[in-house]
């Protein structure tokens, strides 16, 4: 396996992931320079609440990607048309189902919220309108998904490109020149999302019609197979909603501590965003060579995969933080030019300095264990991890204040880490 090949797959994927990052600094950065503070602390909540829910259902991209790459491994051809049909419909089910019940998701998860009653108000507005687009974001992670474990990264690419700079676009447009403020974040995000699940459609019928020539799907409905989809599903949606209460439990603990807190951890974990997304592409890389690798029964080449997947991840996260430490104090500027808030995130940015020599080694072991389809352990050790997070977190915060939540956060990626590392040998049986 070349370098050039691991590049090839990781490459567009990271191209892809910034935008996702770049949308979410474009949105604090038009907030962020409103008069007042609450814009932004609405923002940071009503996009915590509604990537909780969205992002809990991430199985879906990464069932779909794992399960995808083995079939093209075995060259299964049925098999691979079967799978995105599979996930479509579990996504649709889904987001009606969301939309049924969105009044009680909201009314609960305020309560999660310290924060002014303005606040509060305005993050109320920004998920009711977010909320609709929830069938088409599910139906894009089964796209992204499939492109991924079908080793098709530039189809990702376009995707997301085209998404988020539609996105950003009409940010900038109906925050600026019309004044919509919140409620204008979160048109434009749903306009782009409505979008993107359109042409991405319109992508996989022609990049599936292109590998299999005529071919005929598999049963969408056979009882193995989609008993082995709903359990690998299962085991990642624990994990993904255990990884998303993490975050969420962040965002919480900061909100205690005022409106001009929870603003500066908003442009702080922009910090975080950018890191996870840049490093997944070599996640997601190994993602889709490890599930080829065990479809094949192939070893050394999962294994080879695994290790110049991880070096060149290594080498990108040294770079982050170097950027950061550089240019940390500069990029918290163009996200907000609201003083005390600047000043908060500037006292917390070591945090952010040190996360890619620790985050990088979580983000390959997921990529590495989505790929083989190991959700068991995935489940397992972020369970781990999340009640270590929220014991450090109880304790030291009395004690540290806000710092302390972020020591505690920093815990919680060492500890994701450790324990995939632990079930990693299971991975090289699976490619006997």
């Amino acid at each position: 396996m070349q370098r050039s090949k691991i590049w090839a797959l990781a490459g567009p994927v990271i191209l892809a992931n910034l935008s996702v990052p770049l949308l979410g600094a474009v949105d604090t950065a038009v907030i962020g320079h409103l008069d007042d503070a609450y814009n932004l602390a609405a923002v940071a909540i009503g996009s915590t609440i509604i990537q909780f829910i969205y992002w809990a259902f991430g199985f879906l991209r990464m069932g779909i990607g794992g399960l995808a790459a083995q079939a093209l491994g075995s060259k299964d051809a049925p098999e691979v048309r079967a799978l995105f049909t599979r996930g479509a419909l579990i996504g649709l089910c889904v987001g009606l189902v969301l939309w049924a019940i969105q009044s009680q998701i909201l009314w609960l998860a305020l309560n999660l919220f310290d924060g002014s009653a303005t606040t509060k108000s305005l993050a109320s507005l920004y998920f009711e309108i977010r909320i609709w687009s929830a069938p088409a974001v599910l139906v894009n992670y089964c796209l992204i998904g499939w492109f991924i474990g079908m080793q098709n990264t530039r189809a990702v690419l376009y995707l997301q490109v085209f998404m988020n700079g539609l996105n950003i676009v009409l940010d900038l447009y109906f925050v600026l020149n019309l004044g919509w403020g919140v409620a204008g974040v979160a048109i434009a995000t749903l306009i782009s999302e409505l979008a993107a699940v359109i042409i991405g459609l319109l992508v996989y019928r022609r990049e599936v019609n292109r590998f299999d020539p005529g071919g005929k799907s598999g049963s969408v409905w056979d009882v193995n197979k989609l008993k082995r989809t709903l359990g690998i599903n299962i085991d990642i949606f624990i994990r993904t909603v255990c990884l998303l209460f993490a975050f969420a439990f962040f965002t919480s603990q900061a909100s205690g501590f005022g409106d001009i807190t929870i603003a500066a951890h908003l442009v702080l974990i922009q910090f975080q965003f950018f890191l996870s997304f840049g490093l997944d592409g070599f996640a997601h890389a190994a993602e889709a060579l490890v599930g080829n690798s065990i479809g094949s029964r192939n070893r050394l080449a999962l294994r080879h995969a695994v290790n110049i997947s991880s070096k060149w991840a290594a080498g990108v996260a040294g770079a982050y933080m170097l950027v950061y430490a550089i240019a940390g104090e500069f990029i918290i500027g163009l996200l907000t030019s609201i003083p005390e808030v600047r000043i908060v995130a500037t006292d917390y940015l070591i945090w952010l300095i040190i996360s890619p020599a620790i985050s990088v080694w979580s983000f390959m072991l997921d990529g590495i264990f989505i790929g083989a389809t190991r959700s068991a352990e995935m489940r397992n050790g972020m369970l781990i991890s999340l009640i270590v997070f929220i014991s450090a977190a109880l304790l030291l915060k009395p004690i540290m204040g806000y710092g302390g939540v972020w020591v505690a956060f920093t815990f919680f990626m060492i500890m994701r880490a450790i324990t995939l590392g632990i079930f990693y040998p299971r991975v090289e049986i699976d490619a006997k």
